[in-house]
Protein backbone atom coordinates (compact mmCIF):
# COMPACT_ATOMS: atom_id res chain seq x y z
CA UNK A 1 0.00 0.00 0.00
CA UNK A 2 0.92 3.71 -0.56
CA UNK A 3 1.07 6.55 1.46
CA UNK A 4 -1.20 9.46 1.56
CA UNK A 5 0.38 12.41 3.04
CA UNK A 6 -1.02 14.07 6.18
CA UNK A 7 -2.81 17.36 5.18
CA UNK A 8 -1.72 20.65 5.88
CA UNK A 9 -3.45 23.82 6.96
CA UNK A 10 -3.83 27.03 4.30
CA UNK A 11 -2.26 29.25 7.00
CA UNK A 12 1.04 29.29 7.87
CA UNK A 13 3.34 29.23 11.35
CA UNK A 14 4.44 31.68 13.25
CA UNK A 15 6.40 34.61 11.53
CA UNK A 16 10.27 34.16 10.78
CA UNK A 17 10.96 37.72 11.48
CA UNK A 18 13.18 36.84 14.80
CA UNK A 19 15.44 34.46 12.75
CA UNK A 20 19.21 35.42 12.94
CA UNK A 21 21.43 35.99 9.88
CA UNK A 22 24.37 33.74 9.94
CA UNK A 23 27.76 34.08 11.02
CA UNK A 24 27.24 37.71 10.86
CA UNK A 25 26.60 40.46 14.25
CA UNK A 26 23.34 42.07 12.99
CA UNK A 27 20.14 41.87 15.29
CA UNK A 28 17.44 40.07 14.21
CA UNK A 29 15.66 44.05 14.50
CA UNK A 30 17.02 44.72 11.57
CA UNK A 31 15.41 41.99 9.47
CA UNK A 32 12.00 44.50 9.99
CA UNK A 33 8.77 43.51 10.97
CA UNK A 34 6.49 40.67 9.93
CA UNK A 35 4.81 41.23 5.70
CA UNK A 36 1.26 42.55 6.61
CA UNK A 37 -0.72 41.36 3.34
CA UNK A 38 -1.23 44.39 0.90
CA UNK A 39 -5.19 45.40 0.37
CA UNK A 40 -5.22 43.82 -3.09
CA UNK A 41 -4.17 40.44 -2.04
CA UNK A 42 -6.95 40.11 0.61
CA UNK A 43 -9.96 38.55 -1.18
CA UNK A 44 -13.60 38.72 0.34
CA UNK A 45 -14.34 35.10 0.97
CA UNK A 46 -15.93 32.44 3.27
CA UNK A 47 -13.31 29.62 3.46
CA UNK A 48 -16.45 27.53 5.23
CA UNK A 49 -18.23 27.56 2.62
CA UNK A 50 -16.01 25.96 -0.23
CA UNK A 51 -13.88 22.55 -0.25
CA UNK A 52 -10.04 23.17 0.08
CA UNK A 53 -7.73 20.92 -1.53
CA UNK A 54 -4.10 20.53 -1.07
CA UNK A 55 -1.83 20.98 -4.36
CA UNK A 56 -1.72 17.16 -4.42
CA UNK A 57 -5.11 17.03 -5.25
CA UNK A 58 -6.17 15.83 -1.57
CA UNK A 59 -9.03 17.61 0.18
CA UNK A 60 -8.00 19.46 3.93
CA UNK A 61 -10.03 18.51 6.90
CA UNK A 62 -10.63 21.81 8.61
CA UNK A 63 -11.63 20.10 11.35
CA UNK A 64 -8.10 18.36 11.84
CA UNK A 65 -6.07 19.38 14.96
CA UNK A 66 -3.30 19.68 12.47
CA UNK A 67 -3.50 23.24 12.48
CA UNK A 68 -0.33 25.21 11.66
CA UNK A 69 0.94 25.79 15.16
CA UNK A 70 0.28 21.98 16.07
CA UNK A 71 2.15 21.18 13.07
CA UNK A 72 5.01 23.81 14.00
CA UNK A 73 5.13 21.55 17.51
CA UNK A 74 4.87 18.78 16.32
CA UNK A 75 8.02 19.58 14.08
CA UNK A 76 10.41 20.99 17.02
CA UNK A 77 9.13 17.91 19.43
CA UNK A 78 10.85 15.24 16.84
CA UNK A 79 13.58 16.58 17.61
CA UNK A 80 13.11 15.34 21.10
CA UNK A 81 11.80 11.89 20.11
CA UNK A 82 13.80 8.92 21.73
CA UNK A 83 14.02 5.95 18.63
CA UNK A 84 11.61 3.88 20.45
CA UNK A 85 8.41 6.57 19.61
CA UNK A 86 9.46 6.59 15.68
CA UNK A 87 7.43 4.67 13.51
CA UNK A 88 9.97 4.67 10.58
CA UNK A 89 13.56 3.72 10.37
CA UNK A 90 16.14 3.43 7.33
CA UNK A 91 19.75 2.93 7.02
CA UNK A 92 22.15 2.62 4.12
CA UNK A 93 25.04 0.65 4.28
CA UNK A 94 27.07 -2.21 2.52
CA UNK A 95 28.20 -0.29 -0.41
CA UNK A 96 29.22 -3.40 -3.38
CA UNK A 97 30.95 -2.65 -7.24
CA UNK A 98 29.68 -4.01 -10.14
CA UNK A 99 31.44 -4.78 -12.91
CA UNK A 100 29.01 -4.78 -16.35
CA UNK A 101 30.43 -4.65 -19.83
CA UNK A 102 28.84 -1.33 -20.42
CA UNK A 103 29.56 0.14 -16.88
CA UNK A 104 30.95 -0.14 -13.20
CA UNK A 105 28.66 0.91 -10.79
CA UNK A 106 28.39 0.73 -6.83
CA UNK A 107 25.26 -0.26 -4.87
CA UNK A 108 23.89 0.28 -1.64
CA UNK A 109 22.07 -1.57 0.79
CA UNK A 110 18.72 0.02 2.00
CA UNK A 111 17.68 -1.64 5.18
CA UNK A 112 14.07 -0.17 6.07
CA UNK A 113 12.25 -1.14 9.77
CA UNK A 114 8.62 0.32 10.25
CA UNK A 115 5.38 0.02 11.84
CA UNK A 116 3.31 2.05 9.52
CA UNK A 117 0.38 0.75 7.96
CA UNK A 118 1.13 2.14 4.55
CA UNK A 119 3.65 -0.34 4.62
CA UNK A 120 2.92 -4.39 3.70
CA UNK A 121 6.02 -5.46 5.54
CA UNK A 122 7.33 -4.69 8.57
CA UNK A 123 11.37 -4.90 6.81
CA UNK A 124 12.52 -4.06 3.63
CA UNK A 125 16.05 -4.60 1.93
CA UNK A 126 16.45 -3.08 -1.40
CA UNK A 127 19.86 -2.30 -3.53
CA UNK A 128 20.03 0.93 -4.96
CA UNK A 129 23.05 2.66 -6.65
CA UNK A 130 22.96 6.61 -7.15
CA UNK A 131 21.01 7.38 -9.49
CA UNK A 132 18.31 5.87 -7.99
CA UNK A 133 18.34 8.08 -5.21
CA UNK A 134 18.10 11.19 -7.58
CA UNK A 135 15.52 9.64 -9.07
CA UNK A 136 13.69 10.05 -5.69
CA UNK A 137 14.76 13.38 -5.29
CA UNK A 138 13.62 14.53 -8.57
CA UNK A 139 10.49 12.52 -7.85
CA UNK A 140 9.79 14.29 -4.47
CA UNK A 141 10.19 18.17 -6.16
CA UNK A 142 8.17 16.85 -8.61
CA UNK A 143 4.95 15.72 -5.99
CA UNK A 144 6.00 18.11 -3.20
CA UNK A 145 7.20 21.17 -4.92
CA UNK A 146 5.95 23.46 -1.85
CA UNK A 147 8.59 21.25 0.76
CA UNK A 148 12.10 21.76 0.88
CA UNK A 149 14.08 18.50 -0.46
CA UNK A 150 17.25 17.48 1.36
CA UNK A 151 20.15 17.75 -1.35
CA UNK A 152 22.12 14.53 -3.06
CA UNK A 153 26.12 14.69 -2.78
CA UNK A 154 27.54 15.94 -6.10
CA UNK A 155 27.74 13.20 -8.21
CA UNK A 156 31.23 12.84 -9.24
CA UNK A 157 33.08 15.45 -7.11
CA UNK A 158 33.18 14.87 -3.46
CA UNK A 159 35.65 15.95 -1.09
CA UNK A 160 38.59 16.31 -4.06
CA UNK A 161 38.73 12.50 -4.53
CA UNK A 162 39.07 11.73 -8.26
CA UNK A 163 38.87 8.05 -7.95
CA UNK A 164 35.17 7.71 -7.34
CA UNK A 165 36.00 4.39 -6.71
CA UNK A 166 38.14 4.42 -3.80
CA UNK A 167 37.33 2.94 0.00
CA UNK A 168 37.26 6.96 0.54
CA UNK A 169 34.93 7.83 -2.01
CA UNK A 170 32.35 5.28 -1.64
CA UNK A 171 32.35 5.70 2.08
CA UNK A 172 31.73 9.44 2.60
CA UNK A 173 28.99 9.27 -0.25
CA UNK A 174 27.36 6.12 1.87
CA UNK A 175 27.33 8.40 4.72
CA UNK A 176 25.83 11.27 2.71
CA UNK A 177 22.77 8.57 1.08
CA UNK A 178 21.99 7.93 4.48
CA UNK A 179 21.61 11.29 5.72
CA UNK A 180 19.62 12.29 2.73
CA UNK A 181 17.56 9.41 3.43
CA UNK A 182 16.68 10.01 6.80
CA UNK A 183 16.20 13.00 6.54
CA UNK A 184 12.95 12.67 4.29
CA UNK A 185 12.27 9.83 6.92
CA UNK A 186 12.11 12.33 9.57
CA UNK A 187 9.73 14.39 7.34
CA UNK A 188 6.46 14.49 8.51
CA UNK A 189 5.32 14.91 4.90
CA UNK A 190 7.94 13.50 2.52
CA UNK A 191 8.19 10.55 4.47
CA UNK A 192 4.52 9.71 3.30
CA UNK A 193 5.46 10.05 -0.52
CA UNK A 194 4.06 7.35 -2.56
CA UNK A 195 7.15 7.81 -4.37
CA UNK A 196 9.19 7.31 -1.25
CA UNK A 197 7.51 4.22 -0.44
CA UNK A 198 8.04 2.30 -3.62
CA UNK A 199 11.76 3.58 -3.61
CA UNK A 200 12.17 1.98 -0.20
CA UNK A 201 9.92 -1.87 -1.16
CA UNK A 202 10.44 -2.49 -4.75
CA UNK A 203 12.78 -4.85 -5.71
CA UNK A 204 12.71 -4.22 -9.19
CA UNK A 205 13.23 -0.27 -9.40
CA UNK A 206 13.49 0.45 -12.76
CA UNK A 207 10.42 -1.41 -13.31
CA UNK A 208 8.42 1.25 -11.96
CA UNK A 209 10.23 4.08 -13.29
CA UNK A 210 9.54 2.52 -16.83
CA UNK A 211 5.44 2.08 -15.76
CA UNK A 212 5.43 6.01 -15.47
CA UNK A 213 2.95 5.98 -12.18
CA UNK A 214 4.76 9.42 -10.81
CA UNK A 215 2.47 12.03 -12.65
CA UNK A 216 3.08 15.53 -11.45
CA UNK A 217 0.06 16.94 -8.77
CA UNK A 218 -1.78 19.85 -9.56
CA UNK A 219 0.73 22.01 -7.91
CA UNK A 220 3.65 20.37 -9.69
CA UNK A 221 1.92 20.98 -12.87
CA UNK A 222 1.11 24.70 -11.83
CA UNK A 223 5.16 25.42 -10.75
CA UNK A 224 5.93 23.40 -13.71
CA UNK A 225 4.89 25.46 -16.39
CA UNK A 226 5.10 29.04 -15.16
CA UNK A 227 7.75 30.63 -16.24
CA UNK A 228 8.53 34.06 -17.10
CA UNK A 229 5.28 34.69 -17.67
CA UNK A 230 4.66 36.27 -14.56
CA UNK A 231 6.49 39.16 -12.93
CA UNK A 232 6.64 39.39 -8.75
CA UNK A 233 5.89 42.98 -8.07
CA UNK A 234 7.85 42.47 -4.50
CA UNK A 235 8.39 39.32 -2.82
CA UNK A 236 6.93 39.56 1.40
CA UNK A 237 9.26 41.07 3.86
CA UNK A 238 9.65 37.56 5.82
CA UNK A 239 10.59 35.66 2.43
CA UNK A 240 12.82 38.46 1.54
CA UNK A 241 14.65 38.06 4.76
CA UNK A 242 14.70 34.75 4.28
CA UNK A 243 16.73 34.98 1.20
CA UNK A 244 19.15 37.10 2.17
CA UNK A 245 19.65 35.08 5.05
CA UNK A 246 19.96 32.17 2.07
CA UNK A 247 22.79 34.16 0.36
CA UNK A 248 24.68 35.37 2.78
CA UNK A 249 24.33 31.73 4.76
CA UNK A 250 25.95 29.78 1.60
CA UNK A 251 28.54 32.64 0.81
CA UNK A 252 29.94 32.49 4.27
CA UNK A 253 30.28 28.62 4.27
CA UNK A 254 31.58 29.11 0.73
CA UNK A 255 34.24 30.49 2.52
CA UNK A 256 34.98 28.75 5.19
CA UNK A 257 34.94 25.37 2.82
CA UNK A 258 37.59 26.66 0.62
CA UNK A 259 40.09 27.82 3.24
CA UNK A 260 39.41 24.38 4.97
CA UNK A 261 40.21 22.59 1.80
CA UNK A 262 43.79 24.68 1.46
CA UNK A 263 44.31 24.01 5.23
CA UNK A 264 43.97 20.55 4.46
CA UNK A 265 46.36 20.32 1.32
CA UNK A 266 48.72 22.76 3.59
CA UNK A 267 48.54 19.72 5.99
CA UNK A 268 49.46 16.55 3.72
CA UNK A 269 52.19 18.96 2.09
CA UNK A 270 53.63 19.45 5.88
CA UNK A 271 53.34 15.82 6.17
CA UNK A 272 55.09 14.62 3.22
CA UNK A 273 58.19 16.83 4.69
CA UNK A 274 57.79 15.12 8.30
CA UNK A 275 57.66 11.93 6.63
CA UNK A 276 61.35 12.62 4.93
CA UNK A 277 62.05 14.76 8.18
CA UNK A 278 62.09 12.13 10.57
CA UNK A 279 63.84 9.24 9.15
CA UNK A 280 66.80 11.55 9.41
CA UNK A 281 67.15 11.40 13.01
CA UNK A 282 67.36 8.00 13.03
CA UNK A 283 70.18 7.63 10.74
CA UNK A 284 72.27 10.34 11.87
CA UNK A 285 71.74 8.18 15.61
CA UNK A 286 73.30 5.01 13.39
CA UNK A 287 76.60 7.29 13.03
CA UNK A 288 76.59 8.87 16.43
CA UNK A 289 77.11 6.47 19.30
CA UNK A 290 76.27 8.48 22.10
CA UNK A 291 73.66 10.19 20.55
CA UNK A 292 71.59 7.41 19.51
CA UNK A 293 69.38 6.90 22.01
CA UNK A 294 68.09 10.70 21.92
CA UNK A 295 67.86 11.17 18.25
CA UNK A 296 65.66 8.02 18.22
CA UNK A 297 63.96 9.37 20.25
CA UNK A 298 63.61 12.80 18.17
CA UNK A 299 62.69 10.18 15.38
CA UNK A 300 60.03 8.53 17.00
CA UNK A 301 58.61 11.79 18.12
CA UNK A 302 58.36 12.80 15.01
CA UNK A 303 56.50 9.81 13.90
CA UNK A 304 54.13 10.02 16.24
CA UNK A 305 53.27 13.75 15.16
CA UNK A 306 52.74 12.42 11.99
CA UNK A 307 50.24 10.01 13.01
CA UNK A 308 48.48 12.79 14.85
CA UNK A 309 48.53 15.01 11.76
CA UNK A 310 47.07 12.51 9.82
CA UNK A 311 44.19 11.65 11.67
CA UNK A 312 43.35 15.12 11.56
CA UNK A 313 43.62 15.95 8.47
CA UNK A 314 41.02 12.68 7.76
CA UNK A 315 38.77 13.88 10.22
CA UNK A 316 38.80 16.95 8.32
CA UNK A 317 37.93 15.63 4.75
CA UNK A 318 35.59 12.78 6.27
CA UNK A 319 33.96 14.90 8.82
CA UNK A 320 33.97 18.69 8.50
CA UNK A 321 33.80 19.29 4.96
CA UNK A 322 30.69 17.18 4.07
CA UNK A 323 28.66 18.80 6.30
CA UNK A 324 29.54 22.07 4.89
CA UNK A 325 28.91 21.00 1.42
CA UNK A 326 25.37 19.53 2.10
CA UNK A 327 24.05 22.79 3.83
CA UNK A 328 25.49 24.53 0.74
CA UNK A 329 23.86 22.62 -1.53
CA UNK A 330 20.94 22.47 1.08
CA UNK A 331 20.78 26.36 0.98
CA UNK A 332 20.39 26.19 -3.22
CA UNK A 333 17.49 23.65 -2.41
CA UNK A 334 15.90 26.57 -0.30
CA UNK A 335 16.26 28.85 -2.87
CA UNK A 336 14.78 27.21 -5.39
CA UNK A 337 11.62 26.25 -3.37
CA UNK A 338 11.91 30.22 -2.43
CA UNK A 339 11.82 30.99 -6.24
CA UNK A 340 8.76 28.51 -6.67
CA UNK A 341 6.76 29.98 -4.07
CA UNK A 342 7.45 33.64 -5.80
CA UNK A 343 6.27 32.48 -9.22
CA UNK A 344 3.30 31.22 -7.78
CA UNK A 345 2.37 34.47 -5.88
CA UNK A 346 3.23 35.86 -8.91
CA UNK A 347 0.77 34.33 -10.63
CA UNK A 348 -1.90 35.03 -8.14
CA UNK A 349 -1.22 38.85 -8.73
CA UNK A 350 -1.72 38.69 -12.61
CA UNK A 351 -5.02 36.43 -11.67
CA UNK A 352 -5.81 39.65 -9.23
CA UNK A 353 -5.07 42.40 -11.92
CA UNK A 354 -6.81 40.46 -14.73
CA UNK A 355 -9.97 40.72 -12.60
CA UNK A 356 -9.95 44.02 -11.30
CA UNK A 357 -9.20 45.02 -14.96
CA UNK A 358 -12.61 43.21 -16.38
CA UNK A 359 -15.58 46.55 -16.50
CA UNK A 360 -18.25 43.94 -15.28
CA UNK A 361 -19.79 43.66 -11.74
CA UNK A 362 -18.75 40.50 -10.05
CA UNK A 363 -20.24 39.65 -6.74
CA UNK A 364 -17.72 37.44 -5.97
CA UNK A 365 -13.54 36.34 -6.83
CA UNK A 366 -13.59 33.75 -9.42
CA UNK A 367 -12.87 30.34 -8.79
CA UNK A 368 -9.23 30.03 -10.40
CA UNK A 369 -8.19 33.44 -8.38
CA UNK A 370 -8.83 31.52 -5.10
CA UNK A 371 -7.58 28.66 -5.54
CA UNK A 372 -4.40 30.34 -6.74
CA UNK A 373 -4.48 32.03 -3.45
CA UNK A 374 -4.84 28.79 -1.45
CA UNK A 375 -2.06 27.60 -3.74
CA UNK A 376 -0.09 31.14 -2.52
CA UNK A 377 -0.98 29.93 1.16
CA UNK A 378 -0.19 26.56 1.11
CA UNK A 379 3.14 27.36 -0.22
CA UNK A 380 3.85 30.13 2.62
CA UNK A 381 2.84 27.41 5.35
CA UNK A 382 4.91 24.66 4.09
CA UNK A 383 8.24 26.91 3.07
CA UNK A 384 8.13 28.18 6.72
CA UNK A 385 7.46 24.92 8.36
CA UNK A 386 10.09 23.39 6.58
CA UNK A 387 11.93 26.48 7.31
CA UNK A 388 12.14 26.26 10.74
CA UNK A 389 12.83 22.83 11.12
CA UNK A 390 16.08 22.96 8.85
CA UNK A 391 17.48 25.91 11.52
CA UNK A 392 16.51 23.26 14.07
CA UNK A 393 18.82 20.83 12.39
CA UNK A 394 21.02 23.39 11.12
CA UNK A 395 21.89 24.69 14.75
CA UNK A 396 22.01 20.93 16.13
CA UNK A 397 24.25 19.59 13.35
CA UNK A 398 26.71 23.02 13.34
CA UNK A 399 26.99 22.40 17.70
CA UNK A 400 28.10 18.77 16.88
CA UNK A 401 30.43 19.42 13.74
CA UNK A 402 32.06 22.71 15.57
CA UNK A 403 32.31 20.76 19.00
CA UNK A 404 34.09 17.50 17.18
CA UNK A 405 36.56 19.72 15.21
CA UNK A 406 37.50 21.53 18.87
CA UNK A 407 37.83 17.73 20.41
CA UNK A 408 40.10 16.35 17.35
CA UNK A 409 42.72 19.85 16.78
CA UNK A 410 42.74 19.19 21.23
CA UNK A 411 43.44 15.11 20.71
CA UNK A 412 46.00 16.45 17.53
CA UNK A 413 47.61 19.23 20.08
CA UNK A 414 47.68 16.58 23.08
CA UNK A 415 49.00 13.79 21.24
CA UNK A 416 52.05 15.92 19.67
CA UNK A 417 52.82 17.49 23.43
CA UNK A 418 52.79 14.06 24.82
CA UNK A 419 55.45 13.05 21.50
CA UNK A 420 57.56 15.68 22.43
CA UNK A 421 57.80 15.40 26.30
CA UNK A 422 58.70 11.89 26.06
CA UNK A 423 61.99 12.96 24.75
CA UNK A 424 62.56 15.36 27.39
CA UNK A 425 64.28 12.76 29.95
CA UNK A 426 66.24 11.12 27.18
CA UNK A 427 68.15 14.28 26.46
CA UNK A 428 67.90 15.36 30.69
CA UNK A 429 69.57 12.01 31.94
CA UNK A 430 72.15 10.92 29.36
CA UNK A 431 75.32 9.92 31.31
CA UNK A 432 78.09 12.81 31.84
CA UNK A 433 81.50 11.45 29.28
CA UNK A 434 84.98 10.96 31.41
Amino acid sequence: AVGTPKPLPSSGPKSLREMPHPLATSSSEEMGPALTPSPELLLPRSIADKDLSLPNGTPVDTSSPASSSSLLNRLQLDDDLDGETRDLFVTVDDPKKHVCTMETYITYRVTTKTTRAEFDLPEYSVRRRYQDFDWLRNKLEESQPTHLIPPLPEKFVVKGVVDRFSEEFVETRRKALDKFLKRITDHPVLSFNEHFNVFLTAKDLNAYKKQGMALLSKMGESVKYVTGGYKLRSRPLEFAAIGEYLDTFSLKLGTIDRIAQRIIKEQLEYLVELREYGPIYSTWGGLEVELSEPLEGVSACVGNCCTALEELSEDMTEDFLPVLREYILYSESMKNVLKKRDQVQAEYEAKLEAVALKKEDRPKVPTDVEKCQDRVECFNADLKADMERWQNNKRQDFRQLLMGMADKNIQYYEKCLTAWESIIPLLQDKPETK
